[in-house]
């Protein structure tokens, strides 16, 4: 008889768990007959004791199959099955792009994503901010579209890894979040639901990004390409930079603008430009479909020059439910907030630093992000022309337009991005985009 104390006294105690017993735990999560108690002592116990690797595959897949899990191959699908994650940010609006990218390239992208919470934007908020666009398609017509069309982008159903939401809510509030095995478990069982051949991570460090430090940032990595590619999924990740906004912007209809404007070559911001494209070559090269970096890249550049990218964008967002001129027109979709004003930089000199973070609470306090689970957002709002680091300013260089709802929400947004935003005297290097890319053949034993 399977009792969960003695599992979580075996963790707690450093011993080794066997695969059974920790398939019957998630078990026992999913069915209600492990209580929220015990799921928060096993979780602080891995938080203070850790995973062996072993365990932490053996949880991920556990997690995985406590719900549905996707199928593909009875499709026929004529190419691989590819996704890509981020921890998120501010201005990550790469999901928009790459998914359609990706698709002109030959690869099927099922993209399951989430909503924003905090300082980060969710892909889901952004896409949401289309009318008509309807994030829960059913499970057939949501194969049915990444079929047709070669991508679809939605929310995480009832029915996919449902063992996560239970131990999710239970972490968020006993101070457990930030454990590296649980973070790859939990990120990993909803990703391998999808029924992925190849995933590939974008794991951010910086200002804005989750895990505080580019060591930590880099663990969570390892750890994640350790598990998924134990977990029989070909994982690979980068990590990427967060010490500013990755896009020119922030907010949820303004980024999603942002993102038709490069896919049509209009705007295309050289950081942005160049995560997405390293983020979509190694999903082209780990899929089969590009033989290395210059291939892919220039696979990658003739379905955005050719428009191919931004097609499917558009009959995406069509089959989803939103408007069939989107891409076209897609201005007359967003409402304009009422009060847009730039906030001018109090002296002269060179951006210095920012804190990313502290942008992305601005627009969350301007309504376009959320405190708690439920808020309702304000998709208009937000901020663009953000100043870039190293940038050289004066008292008539705007370090970011707000669109705000209201006065108060102007000057509450006007107050956070003149803390945000450092200058000082002398230049500073632009950080790299880029800073590593691990693949399985490549971590040490």
């Amino acid at each position: 008889m399977f009792l969960p104390q003695e599992f979580i006294v075996k963790k707690r105690d450093k011993q080794a768990l066997t695969i059974d017993e920790i398939q019957q735990f998630v078990q026992g999560i999913t069915d209600g007959s492990v209580a929220d108690s015990q799921i928060s002592a096993f979780a602080m116990a891995v938080f203070f004791n850790d995973l062996t690797l072993d365990e932490n595959v053996g949880l991920t897949m556990a997690m995985r199959d406590s719900g549905r899990r996707m199928r593909w191959d009875d499709l026929q699908l004529p190419g691989p099955v590819l996704d890509k994650h981020s921890t998120g940010g501010v201005g990550d609006v790469v999901s928009l792009m790459l998914g359609p990218m990706i698709a002109a390239c030959g690869g099927f992208v099922p993209m399951i994503s989430g909503r924003g919470l905090g300082h980060t934007g969710g892909t889901l908020d952004k896409l949401s901010a289309i009318p008509g666009y309807d994030p829960f398609p059913t499970a057939d017509n949501f194969r049915r579209i990444v079929k047709e069309v070669g991508v679809s982008i939605i929310g995480q159903t009832n029915d996919l890894a449902p063992a996560d939401r239970r131990f999710y809510a239970t972490r968020d509030v006993t101070g457990t979040v930030e454990s590296i095995a649980l973070i790859t478990a939990s990120i990993l069982s909803k990703k391998l639901a999808a029924g992925l051949d190849v995933l590939v991570m974008d794991v951010k460090t910086g200002s804005g990004a989750f895990m505080p430090t580019f060591e930590l940032s880099k663990a969570l990595a390892e750890r994640i390409v350790r598990v998924g590619n134990g977990a029989g999924v070909k994982t690979s990740a980068l990590v990427t930079d967060m010490n500013q906004s990755l896009a020119t912007c922030a907010g949820n209809a303004i980024e999603t603008a942002e993102a038709v404007r490069y896919l049509t070559g209009e705007v295309r911001s050289d950081r942005l430009h160049e995560v997405t494209m390293a983020l979509c070559a190694e999903m082209l090269i780990a899929g089969g479909l590009a033989s290395d970096t210059a291939d892919a890249e220039a696979r990658l550049q003739q379905a955005l020059d050719s428009g191919r990218a931004a097609e499917i964008f558009g009959r995406m967002v069509a089959t989803m439910g939103g408007p069939s001129d989107f891409i076209e027109h897609y201005g007359k979709y967003f409402e304009p907030a009422p009060l847009v004003r730039p906030v001018f930089a109090p002296q002269a000199g060179f951006v210095t630093g920012t804190d990313t973070r502290g942008l992305g609470m601005a627009v969350c306090a301007l309504g376009g992000g959320r405190r708690q689970a439920a808020d309702v957002l304000d998709y208009r709002v937000g901020l663009t022309e953000l100043v870039e680091l190293g940038q050289k300013v004066d008292s008539q260089t705007p370090l970011a337009v707000v669109h705000a709802a209201t006065e108060d929400g102007f000057e509450e947004a006007r107050r956070r991005v003149l803390q945000a935003v450092g200058i000082g005297a002398a230049p500073v290097a632009r950080p790299t985009q880029v800073h590593c890319i691990l693949r399985e053949g490549d971590l040490k034993n």
